[in-house]
């Protein structure tokens, strides 16, 4: 994964619009992923699932309570990629109270695809989604790499977490510094 270029894919999302009236005043707006990295030096963590439990009790609280020490080694941005809709993203970082990190709704799964970490997690009756990982994006090529042991399709595995945890993202970055 290092030195590759991020794929540059469209994310349906939901944003605030008040010129939209009435009790959900939301509109569809794409975004696509070549311009979030573009010219930044951005953290991204990638998870199962919103409303999982350590996706929900460890993941991302821990890359939002850790915010103020990514921005302070240089990082513009802190993205959390998920194969989940831009309804369910909306509603999962209401209900943790984020307010920092970005959610970002993978909703067909095409950048978690074109990654290569999108599998199978049926025996959970979840479908395709992410395994999980971190990453450091300068200018949208990744420089800075952490996947969680025993990626597979078949839920071998006891859902690891610990390499994606923003403490080695944070330790990479203070020995690699932003230029």
């Amino acid at each position: 994964m290092l030195g590759r270029s991020v794929p540059d894919v469209t994310l349906k999302t939901r944003v605030r619009d008040e010129s939209v009236g009435g009790p959900n005043p939301f509109r569809w707006q794409d975004i696509q992923t070549g311009d979030l990295f573009k010219g930044k030096r951005v953290v991204v963590f990638s998870l199962p699932g919103a409303f999982t439990p350590t996706c929900s009790t460890e993941q991302c609280p821990a890359f939002e309570r850790f915010y103020d020490e990514f921005k302070a080694l240089g990082v513009d941005d802190v993205y959390c990629i998920s194969v989940n809709d831009a309804f369910v993203m909306y509603q999962w970082g209401k209900h943790l109270g984020v307010k920092n990190v970005k959610l970002l709704p993978d909703g067909s799964g095409d950048f978690t695809r074109r990654m290569g970490m999108l599998v199978k997690k049926d025996h959970l009756g979840f479908g395709d989604r992410s395994w999980r990982y971190a990453m450091v994006v300068d200018d949208g090529q990744v420089v800075a790499w952490f996947e969680e042991p025993g990626i597979n399709d078949i839920g071998e595995d006891d859902d690891p977490y610990g390499q994606s945890s923003p403490e080695p993202v944070l330790e990479w970055l203070k020995e690699h510094p932003a230029a």
